[in-house]
Parts: C-alpha cells; structure tokens; sequence
C-alpha cells in the first residue's frame, strides 16, 4: 500500500482538533464539556455554528486521511529533519501552554485550547512542508480567540491575512478583497439575516 505520510498526518491533526473543538463546544451527541448551547436550525445557539465547521472539519479530515492511504509517497515530500522536529516542538510547547494555562486557573476558557493551538501551529508552520496547515489551521485559532474581544469584522480579515502565509501566490490586493467579501457576507447571514449575537466590533456588546 502506498501511503502519503503527510496526508495521513495532515488528516488525522484535522479530525483531532475538530474532536477537541466538539468536545468543548458540544455537538457530540451529549458527550464532552458542552460549554454552548447549540439550540436548532430555525434558533441557532451559540454553539450551533461552530459545531456544523467542526463536523465540516472533522469531514475533511477524513477524506484527506483516507485519501492518504492510496495517494503513495510523493519523492519530492520525503520526510526532512526540519519536518519532524517542528512537529515535535510544536506539539510539545502546546502541551507546556495548556498546562500551564491549567495551572493559572484557565482550565475552563476556550482561552486554554485557542492559544495552545495557535503557538504550537504556528512553530509547525515554520517548516515548509507544514506551513499551509500550520498557516490555515492557526487562522483559524486565531479566529476564535480575536471573536468575543476584537468582534467579527476584525476575526475575519486576521483570519484571511494569516491563512493567506499559507500560499505565496496570494497578493494583498486579493486577501483585501476576501476579507471584505467575507465581512460583508458573515454579517449578512450572521447578523443581518439569522441575528445571531456575536459582537460586530470591538465593545459592540
């Protein structure tokens, strides 16, 4: 059997997160912490968003892992020193942040998972064979922790300005053009036509 071993990895850290993200935000069939309400589709709670990315993700995350294990070994994406050393510190210093994070009394917030996550993507980012999943990934982290002090607006453009790293092709004029599409369009499904209460700026609640 040919495996892709960045695949596989790639897959399996995308279901893995997304695991954590359902575990803490609910959306498990009633199993994990449950800290949203997750309501309905008509009345959306809090959590109901974050749950349908998270199975979102944890969906792609199986694709891309099963895919891996019929893609074959790529010559040019052998394993370097540099890869598997990144991989180690950057799960290592996430563990560091979460305990210690755990230890200051912020064993409750999504704080605690949102930092360790995006530190420990973002040393994985600095190989770079795992710089676009370090780059996106992380943009994601960053997300969920700018949303609830920053407000959606700027979530969104540090969202695409970081996840834009990922791939050097991108210019800044199209990353400003996706950000303020996205913005226009989040606050039009989100706010505008669903009223979900998020804050749309800094101190907007």
């Amino acid at each position: 059997m040919k495996v892709s071993q960045k695949d596989l990895w790639a897959g399996g850290l995308l279901m893995f997160l997304a695991f954590i993200g359902l575990w803490i935000n609910g959306g498990m069939l009633g199993l994990g912490l449950e800290q949203h309400t997750l309501g309905s589709a008509r009345r959306m709670g809090p959590g109901y968003m974050p749950m349908l990315v998270l199975w979102l993700q944890m969906a792609l995350g199986a694709i891309i892992f099963v895919a891996a294990l019929r893609n074959g070994p790529d010559d040019l994406e052998s394993w370097k020193k540099l890869d598997f050393v990144t991989l180690a510190v950057g799960v290592a210093v996430a563990l560091l942040i979460w305990r210690v994070m755990e230890a200051t009394g912020y064993n409750t917030n999504y704080i605690q998972v949102g930092l360790a996550c995006l530190v420990g993507l973002l040393l994985l980012a600095i190989s770079p064979a795992w710089r676009p999943l370090g780059m996106v990934l992380g943009s994601f982290a960053i997300f969920g922790l700018l949303l609830e002090p920053a407000g959606l607006m700027i979530s969104i453009v540090a969202l695409c300005v970081i996840s834009s790293v990922a791939d050097r092709e991108h210019t800044p004029l199209g990353v400003a053009g996706m950000s303020l599409f996205l913005c226009v369009l989040c606050w039009f499904v989100f706010i505008y036509e669903l009223d979900i209460r998020v804050p749309v700026w800094p101190g907007s609640f």
